[in-house]
């Protein structure tokens, strides 16, 4: 039996499915992240080609940087996958995947950019950067 995911925003306007296993969940806390979701961002990944939509009437894509680009729900504004530019992976946001997901925070990322209201005390590696 091979292993399937799915997922979507709020509201439904965007269903995902995920072919194959998911990479455990990394959590960055860059300034852009924090923008985008209000807090940090924590996000498997899967190769692109394995992510197909059900559903995808809310989906658009925001373009973050030079290097990457956000996928988003119109309608309910839910924050659904990041992906670099020319990368066959994509990110899919955690708490988009409908549960049980059987993933665990595996590394903190950007952790110098964290904001200042919360701590990091979970015991995860924790890089400055990528890494």
């Amino acid at each position: 039996m091979s292993e399937e995911h799915h997922g979507g925003c709020l509201c439904g306007a965007v269903r995902y499915s995920v072919a194959g296993p998911l990479r455990d969940v990394v959590a960055c806390h860059c300034s852009q992240c924090r923008k985008t979701s209000g807090h940090f961002v924590a996000a498997s990944s899967a190769p692109a080609a394995a992510v197909s939509l059900a559903h995808d009437t809310g989906l658009t894509w925001y373009r973050s940087s030079k290097e990457a680009e956000r996928g988003f729900c119109k309608v309910c504004g839910g924050n659904l996958f990041w992906r670099r530019l020319g990368s066959d992976e994509i990110s899919i946001m955690a708490g988009t995947l409908d549960a049980p997901t059987g993933l665990r925070i595996a590394q903190h990322i950007f952790v110098a950019d964290k904001s200042d209201y919360y701590t990091l005390d979970d015991g995860v590696t924790r890089l400055a950067g990528w890494d």
